[in-house]
């Protein structure tokens, strides 16, 4: 299980060990699911690559290896999908239960490498209440409802506060 913020600036190779760039964001599809990483390149000032997520042969601690023979792409939004920062963006956006509770705001999304599916959201309420509480993680199974102003994700489990420690916490849970 990996997370958006573990993964910001690390860099990626292909086999040959030629490094493709670091990664600068990732996409997520509608139905929630991380689709791509997207990798700011070397050498190039703004071209970002896509690299789909099944492309990736290994998450390491240092750095993550493709298949050299990747259908990778140059960058461009799509209309059904959001980032993290770039596009579409969702860092920061309102997060909601389908009850009308508010969570908090999106910092950050916990997801299997392979697969790509998000299984987990790290939510924040402010600077000063990180600080103070801590931020929140919630686990979810069912995709998120993701529209202008809110998304909509069913929570299972809320984690987070200064009593826990949101990461191991969320993994010794299942069902992953």
């Amino acid at each position: 299980m990996r997370t958006f913020s573990l993964l910001k600036g690390m860099p990626v190779y292909d086999r040959n060990g030629e490094m493709l760039g670091e990664v600068c964001d990732i996409c997520i599809g509608d139905e929630g699911m991380v689709t791509d990483l997207l990798l700011q390149m070397k050498g190039f000032i703004g071209k970002k690559l896509r690299v789909p997520v099944q492309s990736v042969s290994s998450f390491g601690e240092d750095g993550i290896m493709v298949d050299s023979n990747g259908q990778f792409s140059i960058y461009q939004e799509l209309d059904d999908e959001y980032t993290m920062h770039h596009g579409r963006p969702l860092a920061k956006k309102n997060t909601m239960t389908p009850q009308g509770e508010q969570l908090g705001l999106l910092d950050d999304v916990y997801f299997l490498e392979k697969e790509g599916t998000i299984v987990g959201y790290e939510l924040t309420d402010g600077f000063f209440s990180d600080i103070t509480e801590g931020k929140r993680i919630i686990r979810t199974l069912d995709p998120p409802s993701i529209g202008k102003d809110a998304i909509i994700v069913s929570a299972i489990n809320q984690r987070g506060g200064s009593t826990h420690d949101e990461m191991s916490e969320l993994s010794k849970q299942g069902p992953w």
